[in-house]
């Protein structure tokens, strides 16, 4: 068990270093998101900008998650900070979804008002830096997360991703503006920058939705699906192994603690020895998979089918 919460312990710690080499990343790119987008006079840009300070002030809640995680709780909090993770990932995804919408408004606005023309070299020159740093960073965050099992950095992976696209999305706009010029379709340049927003917006939207969904679950304790499933599945064959009459299973998932709880009912008459019963405990850890310091699992047997 002391190996097991060393391991741990190093995960986190591992896990915080990463989450600070984002959080300078990000911080950079919000700072030249915010000014190349007033240099370039590009609305899309600064949406990009505030859309990584967003992310910044995210980042930071998710390292005090992630050190309060680490710790082994207090007498207030004696099942740990858990619940903590899916907490910060609604309030990003919640955050998210209102800029997101509000930008996609802007840009409306802006087209319905005849669009802007901005410096598109100025707003190419970000557009390139950003998207490369973005994708690196994708990608070796991404093998990083994959090291150490880590929800919180899958899901800065998922906003580097984010980031990328956004990027590389107003590349390939912006070049195409320029291309633009001299042509026939020189009167369409006002409108590429808003519009571009525009599509960004709309193809950003779900994604926070869907983390809002999953983390919202989470804090309402909805059970998984999938681990009812399984649960009900090990359990099933166990009673049935066993010939017990009965059981029951409750279950909740906290970012990565997974809680459960199992009853089951054994005939009156049988008498177990304290072994025998540790043993089929085991048995039923064993199949449920997982064990460790995110795992709190209770098992109880009684002859009494009110305490299931």
């Amino acid at each position: 068990m002391a190996s097991i919460e060393r391991v741990m312990r190093l995960r986190s710690e591992l896990e915080a270093r990463l989450l600070w080499i984002s959080l300078g990343a990000t911080l950079v790119i919000a700072g030249l998101g915010i000014l190349f987008g007033l240099l370039a006079r590009s609305t899309a840009i600064l949406f990009d900008g505030f859309f990584s300070l967003v992310d910044v002030a995210v980042t930071w809640l998710t390292l005090v998650v992630a050190r309060l995680v680490a710790s082994e709780g207090d007498r207030r909090f004696q099942y740990g900070f858990w619940h903590l993770e899916p907490m910060v990932i609604a309030l990003k995804a919640s955050v998210l979804i209102v800029l997101v919408a509000y930008a996609f408004l802007s840009a409306v606005n802006s087209i319905l008002k005849g669009g802007y023309e901005p410096e598109f070299g100025t707003a190419l020159v970000y557009a390139g830096a950003v998207a490369l740093i973005s994708f690196a960073m994708w990608w070796w965050m991404g093998r990083q997360a994959e090291r150490i099992d880590s929800g919180l950095v899958r899901l800065d992976v998922k906003a580097w991703l984010m980031s990328a696209l956004i990027t590389t999305a107003l590349l390939v706009a912006f070049g195409a503006a320029l291309a633009m010029k001299g042509t026939d379709a020189e009167a369409f340049i006002r409108y590429v920058d808003p519009a571009v927003l525009a599509i960004i917006a709309l193809f950003l939207l779900p994604l926070p939705f869907r983390e809002a969904r999953e983390s919202f679950g989470e804090i309402l304790m909805i059970s998984p699906s999938d681990m009812d499933a399984h649960i009900r599945s090990v359990m099933a064959n166990f009673v049935a192994r066993h010939g017990f009459p009965d059981y029951r299973s409750y279950l909740s998932k906290a970012g990565r603690a997974r809680f459960i709880e199992i009853s089951v009912l054994v005939p009156p008459d049988l008498a177990l020895a304290v072994s025998e019963i540790d043993a089929l405990r085991a048995e039923i850890g064993d199949a449920i998979g997982g064990a460790g310091p995110d795992r709190w699992l209770t098992i109880v047997f009684t002859a009494d089918p009110v305490h299931l």
